[in-house]
């Protein structure tokens, strides 16, 4: 990454509060898309744009979000994660018991 790009970056860093403040507003959107015009006018408090460019980048590379076309939308899953960790589990602990 380029110098740059780097000042650019921290000059627009989210404060964690703003990133938990965006990413409560994307999960009760309910899997619905929204547009980032949208997204703004939805948020409790104003955000600057490359800010939240910023935390929209970081959320799609924690596979939080989905960015198309037509907009964003929440998809990361909790439940999912939480039943896939107990498979895993249960699947070592049978695996174990299996052996012995």
């Amino acid at each position: 990454m380029s110098r740059l790009m780097q000042e650019q970056r921290l000059e627009h860093a989210p404060t964690l509060n703003t990133v938990i403040m965006v990413e409560g507003t994307l999960k009760k959107m309910n899997g619905s898309i929204i547009t980032v015009a949208e997204l703004k006018r939805k948020l409790p408090k104003q955000v600057n744009h490359n800010t939240l460019k910023v935390i929209l980048e970081y959320l799609e590379e924690n596979n939080k979000i989905a960015v198309s076309m037509k907009g964003i939308t929440w998809i990361h899953n909790t439940n999912l994660r939480r039943a896939i960790k107990e498979d895993i589990e249960w699947g070592i602990k049978y695996d174990f018991k299996e052996t012995c």
